[in-house]
């Protein structure tokens, strides 16, 4: 696994437009079998959130504990430097007053003064039946703009439904729908809160949120990666 091979300018240009880029083969096989494995160590996470009794849809997820899994941490170091680029021109281009510093380390150092010290980064497990409502990943006052799905087992072999789900919703319009089937090894990054959409009078927010449609068959695993941490 390596993020060297992720086109960053095309990632950047898919975000502009869309709120959301695909990254398709990403992760390798070996990597979602160690992380599917891993969903029954305990020792490994800092709880264990069960959807429908918090109304948050069917289905269960686990917070990882730190320190985090080899590959979850790299890749959270490793697409933090690229992304922030992107989220300080958004800022820039919405008109907030804030800048992204360029290394995640300072990143943390700032989760940490606004008292944001629990890893987010998650496992979720659906099966039939299951499905999650549409939400956002927010934790706390400070957080990252975009956060990253990775999808470790196959559509329609490992399970069927269970779409990833985008909703956009721009002033004063009607929701937009964004419904995706990644297959194994793919991994979409997607705007956590709102994107800088471009109208007629320059940029404004448009809001996202995600979530994902009930799971027909089978058992559908991901891991979110979320680069800010939680209150």
């Amino acid at each position: 696994m390596n993020i060297n091979s992720i086109n960053w300018q095309n990632v950047k240009a898919d975000l502009d437009e869309q709120g959301y880029a695909v990254i398709p083969s990403l992760i390798p096989t070996e990597v979602c079998s160690q992380l599917i494995t891993s969903y029954t160590q305990a020792d490994l996470y800092r709880s264990t959130i069960v959807m429908k009794r918090y109304n948050f849809g069917k289905g269960e997820y686990k917070y990882f504990a730190y320190p985090l899994p080899e590959s979850i941490a790299y890749l959270r170091n490793e697409m933090y430097s690229p992304l922030s680029k992107v989220a300080n021109e958004w800022n820039q281009k919405l008109g907030i007053d804030f800048t992204y510093p360029e290394k995640y380390a300072d990143f943390i150092d700032a989760c940490r003064q606004q008292n944001q010290c629990r890893p987010t980064p998650l496992i979720l497990k659906y099966e039939k039946g299951d499905f999650n409502t549409l939400h956002q990943d927010l934790y706390g006052d400070l957080y990252f703009p975009f956060q990253a799905v990775l999808f470790l087992t196959q559509v329609n072999e490992d399970y069927t439904g269970g779409e990833f789900v985008l909703i956009e919703q721009k002033p004063r319009l009607q929701s937009q729908a964004i419904v995706l089937q990644p297959k194994r090894g793919d991994m979409v990054i997607f705007t956590t809160n709102f994107r800088a959409a471009k109208g007629t009078r320059g940029y404004f927010r448009s809001q996202m949120k995600h979530g994902v449609s009930k799971l027909h068959s089978g058992n559908r695993y991901t891991v979110g990666i979320i680069f800010h941490d939680a209150k």
